[in-house]
């Protein structure tokens, strides 16, 4: 049971019981989040404090790319799919495709011309006599 006052085991320290409002404070201040944010995330991966704080370190680093596409979070889908201006299920294959950077998955969705290298082109007979003709002046 995640909070028993008479049990002071290890295996209640673990646990985190959002019923108690003193727990949910403390491990809100523990862990640098907001209640709301703890029982979002209680919610997902369950009691343990464990994986909580796993989850919760998971979701700070990949708030930190900002230029990710989670197309876990259905705002971001539809953001992304305005954006590109392409369908939501286009979007999921294209970051299937080339992975979770935008800046990928638009070069990916506009087509290769932009991301591929231009190659040069040969010069002619023609251009190496002017070349040549130009250095000799």
């Amino acid at each position: 049971m995640a909070d028993n006052r008479k049990k002071r085991g290890g295996a209640d320290r673990g646990l985190i019981a959002l019923s108690e409002p003193y727990e949910v404070a403390y491990w809100s201040k523990k862990f640098k989040i907001t209640p709301a944010r703890l029982k979002a995330a209680v919610k997902k991966v369950g009691h343990s404090a464990k994986n909580v704080d796993a989850y919760i370190k998971l979701q700070k680093h990949n708030a930190s790319d900002r230029a990710r596409i989670a197309v876990s979070q259905p705002y971001e889908v539809s953001y992304w799919s305005k954006k590109f201006k392409v369908t939501p299920a286009r979007l999921k294959a294209a970051v299937a495709a080339v992975g979770h950077s935008s800046k990928n998955v638009g070069a990916y969705l506009t087509g290769s011309k932009k991301s591929a290298k231009k190659t040069p082109k040969k010069a002619s007979k023609k251009t190496f006599k002017k070349r040549a003709k130009k250095k000799a002046a």
